[in-house]
C-alpha cells in the first residue's frame, strides 16, 4: 500500500464528473487500499478518488473518531444516494483538498446509499449523523462538487484565494 498525494483546490481535476466503475480489478482494489491509507495518514474521515487525481466513482470513509474504538473503514464503488430525509442537518465540514478551512454546510440529516463493495457485492445502508454528512460530501466529489460550492459566493471566493496562496507557498518550498 502507498500514500498518494492529495490534490489541493483549485485544480480542474476536482471539478470533473468521475466515470462509473464498470468492473472490479485488482488495480482498483489496490487503489481503494491506497486511498484508505492516504485518508488515515492525512488524517481525514473520507476521501474520493478524484482527490488523488483518479476520475472514477470510488470513495473511502471511516467516521469512527474515538481512538479506543475499532476503525470501520468503508470502500464504496459507484456509491449513490437513493433516499434522503426531509430533515436537514448542519455540520462544520472540512476537506483534505481544502486544508485547514471549515464551514457549516446544510445537507439531508439521513440518507440511504447503495454501492458495490470490494468483493463486488451490492450493498445498501441508511446513514445518519456524521456518516450521512461524510458520504454526501464524498459523493459530491464524484460529481465535481466541493463543500465550498454549497457556500455563499463571498465565503467561497475567500477560501479559494487562501488555497491559491497556499499552493504558491507549497510550490516555493
Amino acid at each position: 500500500m502507498s500514500i498518494r498525494p492529495i490534490l489541493i483546490h483549485p485544480d480542474p481535476r476536482l471539478k470533473k464528473v468521475a466515470a462509473p466503475i464498470e468492473g472490479l480489478t485488482d488495480q482498483l482494489k489496490k487503489l481503494a487500499e491506497d486511498m484508505l491509507e492516504t485518508m488515515y495518514d492525512a488524517p481525514g474521515i473520507g476521501l474520493a478518488a478524484p482527490q488523488i487525481g483518479v476520475s472514477q466513482r470510488l470513495i473511502v470513509m471511516d467516521c469512527v473518531k474515538d481512538e479506543d474504538a475499532a476503525p470501520e473503514p468503508m470502500i464504496m464503488f459507484n456509491p449513490e444516494v437513493i433516499w434522503e430525509s426531509e430533515a436537514r442537518g448542519v455540520y462544520d465540514e472540512g476537506c483534505l483538498s481544502i486544508p485547514d478551512q471549515y464551514a457549516e454546510v446544510e445537507r439531508p440529516a439521513e440518507v440511504a446509499v447503495k454501492w458495490m463493495d470490494i468483493e463486488g457485492a451490492e450493498r445498501e445502508v441508511k446513514m445518519d449523523a456524521l456518516w450521512a454528512t461524510c458520504v454526501q460530501h464524498e459523493i459530491d466529489h464524484l460529481d465535481g462538487i466541493l463543500f465550498i460550492d454549497h457556500l455563499k459566493p463571498m465565503k467561497r471566493q475567500m477560501i479559494t484565494r487562501k488555497m491559491q496562496k497556499l499552493k504558491r507557498e507549497m510550490a516555493r518550498s
